[in-house]
């Protein structure tokens, strides 16, 4: 049963001029593994909009409760290069209470917009 859904775009150079802006707000935003590739090479612009797209996409999957925290819902990568979600603190818990049991998120970024879409499922 789907519990919900959420959808999310970011404009990629807009998002990195906030970044660039805001020096803090990277940390504010994403953990330490999500800022870096495996191979320990910062993850580039595009990418973490993607990863932002896909947090904003959760919480309005989640009913876009107040008092998310963003380093609550984690974007990391399989070997197999297919995203998945891992969620604690705040988000699991919004999501415990709606009865979500697993997530779906597709990221996709091509001519300057990043975007997500997350499925909540029960």
């Amino acid at each position: 049963m789907i519990i919900g859904v959420g959808i999310d775009v970011a404009e990629i150079d807009r998002f990195g001029e906030s970044l660039r802006r805001t020096p803090a707000l990277a940390d504010r935003l994403f953990l330490a593994s999500e800022l870096f590739l495996r191979s320990g090479e910062r993850r580039g612009v595009a990418s973490l909009a993607a990863r932002f797209a896909a947090k904003e996409a959760v919480a309005k999957a989640l009913g876009a409760p107040a008092g998310l925290h963003w380093t609550d819902c984690e974007v990391y990568v399989e070997p197999s290069g297919q995203p998945r979600l891992r969620v604690t603190g705040t988000v699991a818990a919004r999501a415990t209470e709606l009865g979500v049991r697993s997530w779906h998120v597709s990221l996709s970024h091509d001519a300057g917009i990043a975007s997500a879409v997350v499925i909540a499922e029960g």
